[in-house]
């Protein structure tokens, strides 16, 4: 397939995608389009930023474009963030303005009672997060027994042990006899067992699978003191051009630099999980429109963030696994754009990122760390201070002997004095 104007589809979609300039396909959408038209289960997996969600939407909109409209759920979208199920919706609406096929979003952090009305107003596709999806089946307040399909963006994530109790109970709701869509950038061997546990005789996909890899990624790392962190940020936001998307390990670490940047007068937001999704949306609404530079963010941003033009990220945090790597360098480097990745790490953490290496089959250049300032207090490194002081200790210290004899005077002994 090489143009959409090649699909056999109805005028109202095929205007929609003229209309948003949407007309040569990318690879994954040339080669997930064609077996969803047919009904098939799929497992995709492609670098971010490639146009998957396009590649699952279409199918889905010609698919109840064909059928009689009904007030009932028919195509549930399960995502693990907020952020990614609000821009999924957006695509869709772009895809269905005109047509009587209508949307909801599911996710916490948002009006119940707005949600609720768009469902029973007859959302034939419900788009949502699983904790707050499984609170409305707990309650009864919503009905999957008419949605045939199903899909899974993210898939790998959706799969691991954090999600899958929800991912379970959801998936005992829905019918049995469906269609299933599994899409993500990532899809290790453990994980692409169980994804095999919920498709049926599924074709599966891979386009370049690994973000790093692309050649419009460049990945820089730097060894450098904890305490000296900060100090490399401001020196790369001093001598790079462009929006910096910053990833932390912790809420209060995203907290905790914002309000740093901000004294050194840098436009600056952040993004957690503490954060309401009013102050989320206008945290990202805001770096996508130029208003802040640099956006701080937990791991809850690695797959719900798509902006075209963020210049660089930087994981000023190592993140946990290997996979989370990859989703934060995708979110540069998009829609043909070249981009830089910045991983900072400690002198204790350098086998961590060639262990990242190894399991992503990429190649992180490390580069020599520029003057910097030198950090606030008398130890420079504290996890080297901390290595030389645990070396230095005695392997089996021998706790000190008491005195022998009556305790002196004026001392406590073991018995309480008599009150005369």
């Amino acid at each position: 397939m090489q143009h959409f104007s090649e699909l056999n589809l109805c005028s109202a979609l095929r205007d929609n995608l003229a209309k948003n300039e949407f007309v040569t396909p990318t690879p994954v959408q040339a080669e997930a389009i064609p077996p969803l038209m047919e009904g098939r289960d799929v497992v995709v997996t492609a670098q971010t930023g490639t146009g998957k969600t396009l590649a699952f939407a279409i199918p889905i909109i010609e698919a109840l474009a064909a059928v009689p409209r009904s007030k009932s759920i028919k195509v549930l979208i399960l995502s693990p963030t907020r952020e990614l199920a609000i821009q999924i919706d957006e695509a869709f609406r772009q895809l269905v303005h005109g047509m009587r096929i209508k949307t909801a979003v599911v996710v916490g952090g948002m009006s119940e009672s707005n949600q609720l009305r768009d469902v029973e107003a007859g959302a034939e596709v419900v788009i949502a997060t699983p904790g707050r999806l499984c609170d409305y089946l707990d309650r009864r307040l919503i009905n999957l027994s008419g949605a045939s399909t199903v899909v899974l963006d993210e898939a790998d994530r959706m799969l691991d042990m954090g999600f899958l109790p929800d991912l379970r109970m959801i998936l005992d709701k829905v019918p049995s006899k469906r269609r299933t869509m599994l899409f993500s950038a990532t899809m290790a061997q453990s994980v692409a067992g169980l994804a095999a546990t919920y498709v049926k005789d599924p074709v599966w996909i891979a386009v370049e699978s690994s973000p790093e890899s692309a050649p419009q990624i460049d990945l820089y790392c730097y060894e450098v003191p904890r305490g000296s962190k900060f100090d490399l940020l401001e020196y790369l936001l001093r001598n790079e051009a462009g929006s910096f998307l910053v990833f932390v390990a912790t809420k209060e670490g995203a907290d905790r630099l914002e309000k740093f940047l901000e004294r050194e007068h840098h436009k600056v937001a952040a993004i957690h999980g503490d954060r309401s999704q009013s102050q989320r949306n206008k945290a990202l609404q805001g770096f996508k429109d130029g208003l802040y530079r640099v956006l701080v963010a937990t791991d809850v941003a690695a797959r719900g963030i798509h902006v075209d033009d963020i210049a660089h990220v930087v994981n000023y945090d190592l993140p946990q696994e290997p996979e989370n790597f990859v989703h934060r360098v995708g979110r540069t480097g998009r829609a043909g754009a070249r981009g830089a990745s910045w991983t900072f790490v400690t002198p204790v953490e350098r086998n961590d990122v060639r262990s990242y290496e190894r399991a992503l089959g990429v190649k992180v250049e490390f580069r020599e760390l520029p003057p910097l300032p030198r950090p606030i207090g008398l130890v420079a490194d504290v996890d080297a201070f901390l290595a030389s002081m645990n070396a230095n200790l005695p392997k089996n210290p021998t706790p000190p002997t008491p005195p022998a004899g009556p305790a002196p005077a004026g001392s406590f002994s073991g018995r309480r004095r008599r009150r005369r």
